[in-house]
């Protein structure tokens, strides 16, 4: 194998799918190698911890046939150090792979690829694929992904849940206390209902570059694919059943509250600062008559704060919630205005929206 390449490409590339491999829990030493494989003139780079793999096709100035696996900390790091601009040559001789740039020169012992998982494949007669623009995909994880912090205790809240319901594919994630829900896609044909690890769909939002307009999802009972630009991530399913959620979001809450989002991030954040002694609890309070909507931390030894803001309501209500989780719902929307949804009656969820669109709805649990 002979291969040669610019070194920022390669630098890239090692850096994205290295994550894998130095993440690897396993008493499969293999594992913290990468499989580097130049076939037909294209260049690949390969990794997996067995339940997730990642792999990313590097364009090359050339490439002679040849596949090795060498530890991905040791050349991910070397080749990151060496000059930008350069020229990269790797040449595997024997059982290592040796590197020159300029007058750098590296020597990396490697391990045959014989022993190294292959990345699993996908019978695509057998997959329900979707297809998302990259805007749209990047914006529906980032409403939603960080919400799935289930412990191990409870593993399928340590995914996304890809769910149809009345020709639309939603994405949804919770981890007991607080629950977001996306549209992801409308007007899908196929269902699907599929649960996919929390990390597994970090590594593909750590994938995107400025040149990747589209994702490609592919699903079958097991497992899910993500192809995007010269990167695929494959990966298993979570195997479970996920909570019925939907019948968890309230349909009678019936004090509404419409506030500008800069403002109430900005009380909300306040009140952080002194609801640490409380474990982050914060009152919120919407008063129709004056029309407020009012955040306070709750009197403790470190003090207390309260701030109030102008707002369109309707009623009053009052909710006990975790600052840190309303703050993360209200960054969530990308209106520049909110909706809160409230009801009269205590120990009710509490609803954060867009003003115009019901297509994110964020669930909050109150604090008792």
């Amino acid at each position: 194998m002979e291969i040669e390449v610019k070194q920022e490409k390669m630098a890239k590339a090692l850096n994205l799918v290295s994550r894998v491999a130095m993440g690897a829990k396993s008493t499969l030493p293999i594992l913290a190698n990468v499989l580097i494989r130049a076939d037909d003139g294209k260049v690949s780079l390969l990794t997996t911890n067995l339940d997730m793999g990642i792999v990313e096709y590097v364009p090359v100035v050339s490439a002679k046939n040849g596949v090795i696996t060498v530890p991905a900390r040791i050349i991910t790091e070397s080749v990151q150090n060496l000059p930008r601009g350069e020229t990269v040559k790797m040449k595997l001789v024997g059982e290592a792979l040796e590197i020159s740039a300029g007058r750098y020169r590296s020597r990396i012992n490697g391990t045959a690829a014989d022993d190294f998982p292959e990345m699993p494949t996908m019978e695509e007669k057998d997959a329900v694929i979707y297809k998302v623009p990259a805007e749209q995909f990047k914006l529906g994880m980032s409403e939603v992904v960080f919400t799935a912090r289930g412990d191990t205790s409870r593993p399928m809240l340590t995914g996304v849940c890809f769910s149809t319901h009345d020709g639309a594919l939603y994405i949804a994630g919770t981890d007991g206390y607080r629950l977001a829900e996306r549209k992801f896609i409308d007007g899908v044909k196929s269902e699907v209902k599929a649960v996919v690890p929390r990390a597994t769909l970090q590594e593909v939002l750590r994938a995107f570059s400025d040149e990747i307009e589209e994702v490609e999802i592919a699903f079958t009972e097991t497992q899910v694919r993500f192809r995007m630009g010269e990167v695929e991530v494959i990966s298993k399913l979570l195997d479970g059943s996920y909570p019925d959620y939907r019948a968890l979001i309230p349909g009678d809450l019936e004090v509404e509250v419409i506030a500008e989002k800069m403002e109430l991030s900005r009380m909300v954040r306040m009140s952080m600062v002194f609801a640490r002694e409380t474990n982050g609890a914060v009152i919120c309070r919407t008063e129709k008559e004056g029309g407020k909507f009012v955040v306070a931390s709750v009197v403790n030894e470190a003090g207390d704060n309260s701030a109030e803001m102008e707002v369109v309501t309707n009623g009053d209500a009052e909710a006990k919630l975790t600052s840190k989780y309303l703050a993360e719902a209200i960054n969530a929307t990308e209106e520049g205005k909110v909706r809160i949804l409230m009801s009269g009656k205590k120990g009710v969820a509490v609803v954060v929206k867009n003003e115009k669109s019901d297509d994110y709805v964020h669930l909050l649990m109150p604090l008792s």
